[in-house]
């Protein structure tokens, strides 16, 4: 029998073997162990035959027994069976593995007797877990905490995924007794905490996992990618099973990290030191806006199915905005709440954790909505009133900005009214739709705080004008049909205007239906009411080529023998080249040209016009003298003369400009020149550039020549072919041109440019 107060680990205890002989063994020995063997435990499919549910129901009787014979133990037998019995441990596994989580259970079978039994082996499981975790259950019965440690430890016990998964199936009522527990195991065993350290790059590991199945990569952790690599799949060219894994993969992943840290907070610390909130916003802002997309445009043939994956999806968005905040709050903000000593430096750390959100505009977004950024900054200046007013400005104003980039507007705060024209969130994803989440999970309690917020306002939008574009609102009404095409688009629309243009609002209403009194009474088949259609742009276009033979846009048929590219099939180049029919099409247009009328009727119209100009008569008088009809007689006469008519206006010469000097000065040249041109043929079209070169260098060295200008001296810098030698000349152009090679080209650009500038004709 054991000793009183006198822990497990030392005991001695005297029992006798099989040949009857007594022998002391140590109170646990292998040998006090009972053969006994447990079952392993097998979750029950959605769709389960009878045959399977009865199989189902039996073994979960025979498990409960088992585990209901091992809670009966002794203390000491308790645990030698703990210890030592491998297939108890497996059985416990296979049930933390395979238990159905808080969200399947809605696919669950309805069975009364499967409820039961599920029940009734969650509770005897929990029961066991906990036992386990005790090290003293009386004065008498308790195990010193050193070797309880160690007993845990190095037979695999607990582990941190088997502790992450605990808090899942029995965070949800058993919160107290569960994180009791797990502090307990890691008071009595440090080693843990090292595990835990390790476990954190592993589910680093399983969000790089799921970047790399959606086709998105980290940019953290993306490794070179060689040129002949097959292109990864994205979330929309997946398969739709494999979309469906990746979502329930999120979904676990998340759902576990979120349990087991409310449940443990002081994991907390481990993760932030590990930079794990950055990495959660960034895969945050990456994998869901790519989820929805391509949930948003698949088809699926199951919609129930469809529905699951969204509130899988909305549960995962949730989780993971709870677990950051879970973060923050735990490391910064609680430390700041309690008085710490380094409050300065927590706040630091919040603002620098927010600041760095910033440019993660979705999860941003998201984040605000939930767990409101700007309370956190008042509760800051209010801990802290010398806060720099600068930043904290800064910071809200990204907040801001980050809702307008988004398209959405930010709702009012909790348990504030909301304005009638205060609209939702426009196109953007909203949380509303995790109301499903908590009812899944088995949960009614109320909302609180920031999940007040997601209630439905009961209220419709005052005015008629819509706040969303044509674009927006048919994306809107496609969203919603995708997930629910049985519904008729007017009635969509009268949904959309009482929930502010909401489409997530609105999905998640009329899945719970929840809808207003006036929405629930119209008739959810009511088709969209008809608009007039405005004129087409083509039809009221006008163009040169309105209604010939190829206005393809008013006439429905055309001659395509008409159209061809290139050669048409069929001919050559010589016959091609022989067709003349084009000339003789044109030919008979100039013939009209070519008729000259030597007589011209008149009509009785034109018979009076004709008599004042001809005379009385209707033919043309030949007698009449027509020479001053047009001129103007006497108006020259020296009478009527000025010294305009005798000599034209010229201006003075001092009141010239300097170029029209050169003009008068030209003008010998010129004359010279007009006297040259108007020997030149008249027909000749174009003149032979060469004499026109030719004629403008003589102009060009008279006037020189007049102005006692000395022509240029010809540059020698080619000089002769190498190895004949050089003359006098050419080397001392050479050596000019070295010497003033910097005035011009690009050496001299800023003296040029001032040059320009200083003329007007840079803007300075």
């Amino acid at each position: 029998m054991a000793c009183a107060r006198v822990p497990l680990d030392e005991q001695q205890v005297t029992e006798r073997d099989e040949l009857g002989r007594e022998r002391s063994l140590a109170a646990l020995h292998p040998d006090r162990k009972q053969e006994r063997l447990f079952v392993p435990y097998a979750a029950l499919s959605a769709d389960a035959c009878p045959a399977e549910v009865e199989e189902f129901l039996e073994r979960g009787r025979f498990i409960l027994e088992d585990l209901e014979w091992l809670l009966g133990l002794p203390h000491d037998k308790f645990w030698c069976q703990v210890v030592f019995d491998r297939s108890l441990q497996n059985c416990l596994d296979s049930y933390v593995h395979h238990a159905p989580r808080s969200l399947d259970l809605a696919s669950a079978p309805s069975s009364p007797a499967v409820a039961e039994t599920q029940c009734s082996l969650h509770r005897a499981v929990f029961f066991a877990f906990l036992r386990m975790a005790t090290h003293k259950e009386s004065k008498e019965n308790f195990i010193t905490p050193a070797v309880f440690g160690d007993i845990l430890y190095e037979n695999f016990l607990f582990d941190v995924p088997k502790m992450m998964d605990l808090c899942v199936l029995f965070g949800k009522g058993n919160a107290a007794l569960l994180r009791k527990m797990i502090d307990n195991i890691f008071l009595q065993q440090p080693s843990y905490y090292s595990d835990l350290e390790d476990t954190v790059p592993t589910i680093l590991e399983v969000f790089d996992t799921i970047l790399e199945k959606c086709g998105l990569r980290c940019a953290a952790a993306a490794e070179p990618v060689k040129l002949n690599a097959h292109k990864q799949p994205t979330a929309v060219g997946m398969t739709q099973q494999d979309f469906v894994d990746i979502v329930l993969y999120l979904c676990d992943a998340s759902s576990t990290l979120h349990a087991f840290l409310s449940v443990f907070p002081a994991a907390c610390a481990t993760f932030h030191s590990r930079g794990f909130l950055c990495r959660l916003a960034s895969f945050y802002e990456s994998v869901v806006p790519d989820l929805e997309n391509a949930l948003t445009k698949r088809t699926f043939q199951d919609k129930s199915l469809q529905e699951d994956v969204w509130r899988r999806l909305s549960h995962s968005r949730r989780r993971m905005l709870e677990t950051a905040h879970l973060l923050l709050h735990h490391t910064c903000l609680q430390p700041i709440l309690e008085g710490a000593e380094n409050t300065q430096t927590f706040a630091e750390e919040v603002l620098q954790h927010f600041t760095s959100f910033l440019s993660e505009k979705r999860f941003l977004c998201d984040y605000d909505e939930l767990f409101p950024i700007e309370d956190d900054v008042s509760l800051l200046q209010q801990a802290l009133p010398a806060i720099d007013e600068t930043r904290t400005s800064y910071l809200l104003q990204g907040v801001h900005s980050a809702w307008e980039s988004a398209g959405r507007r930010k709702p009012p705060a909790a348990g504030s009214p909301s304005p009638s024209d205060e609209r939702g969130a426009v196109g953007g994803a909203s949380l509303s739709i995790a109301r499903n989440v908590r009812e899944a999970e088995g949960g009614r309690e109320s909302p609180r705080g920031a999940e007040a917020m997601l209630d439905p306002p009961h209220g419709g939008s005052n005015g008629d004008v819509c706040p969303v574009s044509e674009a927006e609102l048919e994306s809107l009404l496609s969203c919603i049909r995708d997930l629910l095409p049985d519904l008729g688009e007017g009635f969509l629309l009268a949904c959309l205007r009482q929930y502010s243009y909401n489409s997530e609002l609105v999905i998640n209403n009329i899945l719970e239906g929840r809808l207003a009194p006036d929405l629930d009474a119209l008739d959810r088949a009511m088709p969209r009411a008809a608009k007039e259609a405005l004129p087409t742009v083509l039809n009221s276009r006008s163009n040169v080529f309105d209604d010939d033979e190829f206005d393809v846009f008013r006439r429905d048929r055309v001659d395509m023998t008409r159209i061809w590219k290139g050669r048409r099939k069929g001919e050559s180049a010589d016959e091609l080249l022989s067709d003349k029919r084009h000339i003789s099409e044109q030919r008979a247009r100039y013939r009209a040209y070519e008729t000259v009328v030597d007589e011209v009727e008149l009509q009785a119209g034109d018979a009076a016009g004709a008599s004042a100009r001809y005379g009385a008569g209707d033919e043309y008088d030949d007698e009449y003298d027509d020479t001053y009809d047009v001129n103007q007689v006497g108006a020259n006469d020296l009478d009527g003369d000025t010294l305009l008519s005798r000599r034209p206006f010229t201006v003075p010469r001092v009141l010239q400009r300097a170029d029209k000097a050169e003009e008068i000065e030209d003008d010998e040249p010129q004359e010279q020149d007009q006297a040259l041109q108007s020997n030149v043929n008249r027909d000749q079209f174009i003149q032979d550039p060469a004499l026109l070169r030719e004629r403008a260098e003589a102009r060009r060295a008279a006037a020189q020549q007049r102005k006692g200008i000395q022509p240029e001296r010809s540059s020698h810098v080619v000089g002769r072919p190498k190895g004949q030698g050089q003359t006098l000349d050419t080397f001392l152009d050479r050596r000019k041109k070295e010497a003033n090679k910097s005035r011009g080209a690009n050496h001299n650009r800023r003296n040029m440019a001032d040059r320009k500038r200083n003329k007007g004709m840079i803007p300075s």
